[in-house]
């Protein structure tokens, strides 16, 4: 399977998030065959601005793992994304975070996403759709974020 993990704390949040779905299923190599619900979290690094909305999909496609990642930063330029500060606000944030198990480190891509399993913003919607699927040493996504130092807030987004 094939993660992707979304984020927007800037503008209509949820209609970013949508857009972004959108416009990677009306890719012709990208099919979007499954999506978290909504979470409401608090900044990541940056703790000076507004919450961000956040949702994993799991995406279908034969591009190959950067080809994928260049689609996710089009896409993200597309919706008005610049890169001023890290951590910082953002229209839109597309994460490759799996790729079908492979692991892989290039100066552009490293794979699996390397925070991932860290991060409760990211394990929370991928337990959601794939909690019991293997994405590192033989843990499950379940696993991992039992195991998750995050202690940041993470809930379900009913807006």
């Amino acid at each position: 399977m094939i993660f992707l993990g979304l984020g927007s704390n800037i503008g209509n949040r949820k209609q970013n998030l949508m857009r972004a779905i959108e416009l990677l299923n009306q890719h012709n190599d990208i099919i979007v065959r499954k999506f978290s619900s909504i979470y409401e979290t608090e900044p990541y690094g940056v703790k000076e601005q507004d919450d961000f909305l956040n949702a994993v999909i799991v995406v279908e496609t034969k591009l190959f793992p950067e080809e994928l990642l260049d689609v996710c930063l089009t896409i993200e330029s597309r919706m008005g994304r610049t890169r001023e500060l890290r951590w910082g606000p953002r229209v839109i944030d597309i994460d490759l975070l799996s790729y079908n198990n492979e692991a892989m480190h290039t100066e552009r891509l490293t794979l699996p996403h390397p925070f991932f399993a860290l991060r409760k913003f990211v394990l929370v919607p991928m337990a959601e759709i794939a909690g019991d699927f293997i994405v590192s040493d033989g843990m499950t996504v379940k696993n991992l974020l039992m195991q998750c130092p995050d202690s940041s807030n993470v809930t379900l987004y009913f807006g």
